[in-house]
C-alpha cells in the first residue's frame, strides 16, 4: 500500500501562487550602499511584469530607527529575518551592485540552497557559491 507523497511548504506556496495566477515575484539583494540602483531594478523588474520584494530601509542612512546600538543590532537581525522570509517567497533572485559582502553573500547561499535562480546586475561579482 502505498500513501500520498506530503507537499513540502515551499510547494504548497509554489502551487499557491501557480493557482492564483501570480506574476514571478523577484527580491533584489546587495549592498545597501546600492539603494539607488535597487530602485532602478525594481522599475526595471516591475516594467517587465514581475512583483518585486527588496530592502525596505538601508540601516546605514539616517533615520529614525535605531538611534540607540543594542536597539539598531535588535533592528538589524529583525530585518535580516524579514529579507530571508522574502528570499523564501520569491521565485528569483536579482543581486545588484559591483560588490558582494558577507551578508549580500549568505543571501546567495542561501537562495541558491532554495533552487532559485540568482542573476547579476554585475555578473562578474558572482561568488559562484
Amino acid at each position: 500500500m502505498s500513501y500520498p507523497q506530503l507537499f513540502t511548504p515551499e510547494e504548497k506556496l509554489a502551487d499557491a501562487k501557480k493557482q492564483l495566477g501570480l506574476p514571478p515575484i523577484v527580491v533584489i539583494c546587495g549592498s545597501t550602499r546600492f539603494m539607488t540602483e535597487m530602485a532602478e531594478a525594481d522599475l526595471r523588474e516591475t516594467k517587465a511584469g514581475k512583483i518585486v520584494v527588496k530592502p525596505g530601509c538601508d540601516m546605514k542612512s539616517p533615520h529614525g530607527l535605531g538611534t540607540d546600538p543594542v536597539e539598531a543590532e535588535a533592528l538589524k537581525v529583525r530585518l535580516d529575518d524579514l529579507h530571508r522570509a522574502k528570499v523564501r517567497l520569491a521565485d528569483e533572485m536579482l543581486v545588484v551592485g559591483g560588490y558582494i559582502g558577507d551578508s549580500t553573500r549568505a543571501e546567495i547561499a542561501y537562495a541558491r540552497s532554495l533552487g532559485k535562480p540568482v542573476r547579476f546586475t554585475h555578473p562578474e561579482v558572482d561568488p559562484g557559491i
